[in-house]
């Protein structure tokens, strides 16, 4: 059984992770308004990886005889200056992902609840791959930036991208 503790700071990672899902909608929304559908579609995917988070949380909280406790999400951020702004919006909102999970892992640890540490284990290893995508892009784009076929092309690339539910989760 999970204590009070953990079991609300679970719930606050269940909400932020729909926060998340919101936050990646809006960006796929500021992607589409400068015409980079392939990058807006990059957003989408992404929205829907942290509906799959949020999701697994969910699950693992009943899992465990606990209550789900849903509350408003905040509005995202709407405005950038531009594409480079928006991933590097994106890789700080990943690092802070990483450091909400570090938390949780270091508050289950001391309670020595090995089902919730199991199951962030999963998620300790999924945030090096978030950060690593973001940390990626943002370099690709810096070297892009005056090269407007260039920024096409990995417009294309991104287009391509889809969410394939992880097998491992």
């Amino acid at each position: 059984m999970l204590s009070k503790n953990l079991l609300n700071t679970l719930n606050n990672q269940v909400n932020f992770e729909f926060y998340s899902s919101y936050t990646y909608l809006a960006m796929a929304s500021y992607a589409e308004s400068i015409d980079l559908t392939g990058f807006a579609n990059f957003f989408r995917v992404q929205a829907q990886e942290e509906l799959f988070h949020a999701m697994k949380f969910y699950d693992y909280i009943f899992q465990k005889n606990g209550f789900v406790e849903l509350k408003a999400i905040p509005q995202p951020q709407i405005e950038y200056e531009n594409l480079l702004d928006v991933f590097q919006k994106g890789y700080d909102h990943e690092q802070a992902v990483t450091k909400r999970i570090y938390e949780l892992a270091d508050l289950a640890a001391e309670e020595r609840e090995h089902s919730t540490m199991s199951l962030l284990k999963w998620f300790i290893d999924e945030q090096v791959e978030e950060e690593n995508t973001f940390n990626s892009l943002i370099k690709k784009l810096r070297r892009v930036e005056a090269n407007p076929a260039a920024l096409y092309m990995l417009d294309d690339e991104l287009a391509t991208r889809v969410f394939t539910p992880p097998t491992n989760a």
